[in-house]
């Protein structure tokens, strides 16, 4: 298993975030620009339905690496929070706000970061699409790809309702939730773990570290209960070129929390955004700049199995 590890630091109103990541190989050439492209799918104020929260996000790398390739000893790097208002929080200084982390983070540390959220602000989430992206490009390597997208919006798999529906929300002062979908393709057969590190136990566990995610199924998942075994059992047949593969894909390629070389995929639902009332700065609906952040930390527990 790869050590690629990331630690990550910094507050959603603070200087800035970042992370340290450890375990990256050396004499890897990052495209930087792809790191960029999976920023920019994350900021917020490209439309109206989003945070108008207009940030910069230009990656600073400070350590790590030369003329663009990785040296093999820790990658620093900050993303300065350029248009941060604590001022618009002040008057939360006292108030626990509905649904969200003030009162847990108060009642277990004695103090907490009004500042929008704090550590439990979804901006927190950047430095993993930065160390995501890198994940990415070594998985592309092994000819592994991760892809997300929007499966459905408050229900609505229509792109014509989802924006009426977005629209209406805006108006009311609303917010909604939704489904992304995760594919993993081009796994190889043995990656995962017997019991405590199942493929799909990592997979869950990076998918909660999301703020707002509230569900998690990979395969059939849920469907499969309401299934009877001869229609949820994946029969093993012979190709040509006498490779073993599945007829059917119902597990979701993981079976004994073992990749058996299908296509990896599952589903994450997103809780509405619990902020509400007009004029906030704050999103409609976390989709779609969630996929990315699914992407990211998909490919970083990918990584580690490699």
């Amino acid at each position: 298993m790869t050590d690629f590890r990331l630690t990550t630091f910094g507050e959603s109103h603070g200087v800035a975030v970042g992370g340290v990541i450890e375990g990256c190989p050396a004499g890897i050439k990052l495209d930087v620009q792809l790191i960029k492209e999976d920023l920019a799918r994350r900021a917020t104020g490209k439309t109206s339905s989003e945070s108008q929260r207009r940030e910069a996000d230009e990656v600073e790398f400070l350590s790590g690496l030369l003329d663009g390739v990785t040296l093999g000893t820790p990658i620093a790097f900050i993303v300065r929070n350029t248009d941060a208002r604590p001022e618009d929080y002040v008057d939360l200084k006292d108030v626990f706000r509905p649904s969200h982390a003030d009162f847990t983070y108060q009642q277990k540390y004695g103090i907490r970061d009004w500042r929008g959220g704090g550590r439990a602000s979804a901006r927190t989430m950047l430095p993993y699409v930065v160390a995501g992206a890198i994940a990415k490009q070594l998985l592309a390597a092994h000819g592994i790809k991760i892809n997300a997208s929007v499966q459905s919006i408050g229900g609505e798999t229509d792109p014509e309702k989802i924006e009426a529906l977005l629209k209406q929300c805006r108006e009311e002062g609303d917010t909604v939730g939704g489904i992304v979908h995760g594919s993993i393709t081009g796994l190889p057969v043995g990656l995962g773990e017997p019991l405590d590190d199942k493929f799909q136990t990592c997979l869950a566990k990076a998918m909660f570290t999301i703020p707002a995610v509230k569900g998690f199924e990979y395969g059939d998942g849920f469907a499969m209960a309401s299934m009877r075994g001869t229609e949820a059992n994946d029969a093993f047949v012979k190709a040509d070129d006498g490779t073993v593969r599945l007829a059917t894909n119902h597990s979701g390629g993981i079976q004994g929390g073992i990749t058996n070389g299908e296509e990896v995929f599952f589903n994450v639902a997103f809780k509405p955004i619990p902020t509400l009332g007009r004029g906030n700065r704050h999103d409609v609906c976390a989709l779609p700049r969630a996929t990315v952040i699914v992407e990211a930390m998909a490919a970083l527990t990918t990584i580690t199995f490699l």
